[in-house]
């Protein structure tokens, strides 16, 4: 397998939900050590009646068109396929609060009755483009509920932060599971992510994705599972993830969510296949997303519908949070699947991934 996207993933079928333990306090900790890369690995996993949704969004949109680009912001946010780095960036705003600098929000959609079991806070970006953002602050943001005040999250684990393909990318995440638990339902607000803004080359990007996987007895049985690491995508640099353990039956149903940065809507080139290790792979895609053009800045459902969001601009100019049908790879039955997540002119960069498949009884 290759990059840091590689894993070979040991679980015991049946066996109880397993997560990384939850920090007692995330104010009191220590600032994050950070890693030029970090392998995917098993964030959480879980065999049980229920399912995973997630709330995303940008952090940094556009402001003015920089020459040759003749496209304006507002056609650019609508959907037209042009990058970030045809732009002057800026940050996205919404919370009126004169202490922060970017702010976003997105729902969080559970089914009635669902208790949460585990949730985790995604976020990351470029830090430089018109200007240099210092990396101290990669490891913090603050979040807050419906209604809520914000609350300061800082990162628990290895932060992602490599300079290289002219940008400064970085990628951290926080266990929330006791914030989402208490507060369930309804739209979060997460502010200060460390992204620059400016213009350059490589563009500036960055946004946030809370993923939650839930309980529900009426649901039917699936596998759960949540991966994270930090990687780049390009011509050389492909990203595999095998998910063994995984026995499903014929004709199952399935959704993978997949976090990425930098990817430009309408560069063809970049794509997400899956393969139950016996047949070849399928490449996925929706009304979104095509299979040629999987990342290009969207925050789509698994039908290609807009995720509820403010903003919600359909263009992110540089942040994935997709979710897709896995259906096509799961015809057959198995008892794995291989991911492979490719970029052949995009210079991206991997975050995260989750997938919720019915389990064979």
């Amino acid at each position: 397998m290759l990059g840091a996207f590689s894993l070979a993933s040991l679980w015991v079928p049946g066996g109880p939900a397993v997560a990384a333990p939850a920090p007692p306090d995330a104010t009191a900790a220590p600032p994050a050590a950070e890693a030029q890369s970090l392998a995917f690995t098993q964030r959480y996993r879980a065999l049980g009646h229920g399912g995973i949704v997630r709330a995303a969004n940008s952090s940094i949109t556009c402001r003015t068109p920089v020459a040759p680009t003749t496209v304006s912001c507002p056609a650019a946010r609508a959907g037209l396929a042009v990058a970030n780095d045809g732009f002057d960036m800026f940050y996205t705003d919404i919370d009126k609060d004169p202490n922060t600098y970017n702010s976003s929000s997105a729902e969080v959609r559970l089914p009635s009755g669902a208790r949460v079991s585990y949730a985790r806070l995604y976020w990351g970006g470029n830090l430089r483009v018109g200007e240099q953002k210092p990396p101290k602050d990669n490891g913090r943001v603050l979040i807050a509920e419906a209604g809520g005040q914000y609350k300061e999250v800082l990162a628990d684990t290895l932060v992602g932060h490599r300079v290289a393909r002219g940008a400064d990318a970085f990628q951290a995440s926080a266990d929330v599971t006791r914030l989402v638990r208490s507060s369930g339902a309804g739209a979060y607000t997460v502010a200060q992510v460390n992204v620059a803004m400016g213009h350059s080359a490589a563009g500036a990007w960055g946004g946030w994705t809370l993923m939650v996987a839930y309980e529900k007895e009426s649901e039917p049985l699936r596998h759960l599972a949540i991966w994270d690491g930090f990687g780049p995508l390009g011509p050389d640099d492909d990203q595999a993830l095998r998910v063994g353990d995984l026995p499903f039956p014929t004709g199952a149903t399935g959704r993978v969510g997949l976090v990425a940065y930098n990817g430009d809507r309408g560069r063809t080139g970049d794509s997400l296949t899956v393969s139950d290790g016996r047949g070849r792979a399928v490449a996925l895609g929706n009304s979104a997303n095509p299979r040629d053009d999987v990342l290009n800045s969207t925050i789509a459902e698994y039908d290609g519908a807009a995720s509820p969001r403010t903003p919600s601009y359909p263009n992110t100019l540089g942040y994935d949070s997709d979710v897709l049908d896995l259906r096509e790879g799961l015809r057959r039955g198995g008892d794995r699947l291989d991911f492979r997540l490719a970029s052949r002119r995009d210079a991206a960069w991997a975050g995260a991934l989750f997938v919720a498949v019915d389990a064979k009884r």
